[in-house]
């Protein structure tokens, strides 16, 4: 699974957060899940230590693997890439354009997540040059993962003013409203984090199933 695949439109792709088993994530794959996300912040509820991260390599090819890293130095996004321990960057704090400047300049693919309440959140999306961006629910200092629906029409509006921009849609997305959050906003990715879980961490393969058929629907 290439970036550019997981970020085209047909079908919607699936991306699962705050993988931090690798059983877990063995089994991502095996099922044909399309992305992971590894959240490398400490203060995440499903925070993966890069020291124990080493599994990700395993997965090479297999499923795309996306680090999360909040308000991140340069330097671990930079050595994980490096290392093949993660295909996609995902930026997800309070980056601005300029912060993400190492990751315009070294080529790497990276996505930008933006918290949204309004319009005006999402003025400056085309800033960061950013592979894809991510819209979730405004969360301040928690960074995603909260479970919060977005305005779907708000997100709706932004993907067809943006239409080479792709968009992945997080926030509030489980089995039962998957599809109908497809429907509404038509966005390249749903990314799902509690959505997906039986406790913080640990991933309900039923309800993932679930989202995987939303997905190819």
């Amino acid at each position: 699974m290439s970036p550019a695949r997981f970020l085209s439109l047909n079908p919607t792709s699936l991306k699962i957060c705050g993988v931090v088993r690798a059983p877990d994530a063995g089994q991502l794959a095996a099922l044909g899940v399309d992305a992971l996300g590894a959240n490398f912040w400490p203060r995440s509820k499903r925070y993966l230590p890069p020291e124990d991260a080493g599994f990700l390599h395993e997965l090479k090819g297999r499923i795309l693997r996306v680090g999360v890293f909040v308000n991140a130095a340069e330097e671990l996004p930079l050595r994980l890439f490096e290392d093949e321990l993660i295909d996609l960057v995902q930026l997800h704090g309070d980056e601005t354009p300029d912060d993400a400047g190492y990751l315009r300049d070294a080529g790497i693919p990276f996505i930008k997540a933006l918290g949204v309440r309004d319009a005006g959140d999402l003025h400056k999306a085309h800033d960061f040059g950013a592979s894809a961006i991510l819209l979730d629910a405004h969360a301040p200092g928690v960074y995603g993962g909260t479970g919060h629906t977005i305005d779907w029409d708000l997100a709706r509006s932004f993907v067809e003013a943006n239409p080479n921009l792709p968009v992945i849609l997080a926030g509030g997305i489980v089995a039962g409203n998957a599809a109908a959050a497809i429907a509404a906003v038509k966005p390249a990715a749903i990314d799902i984090a509690s959505g997906a879980e039986s406790s913080p961490g640990v991933k309900d393969f039923e309800k993932i199933a679930s989202l995987l058929a939303a997905c190819r629907a």
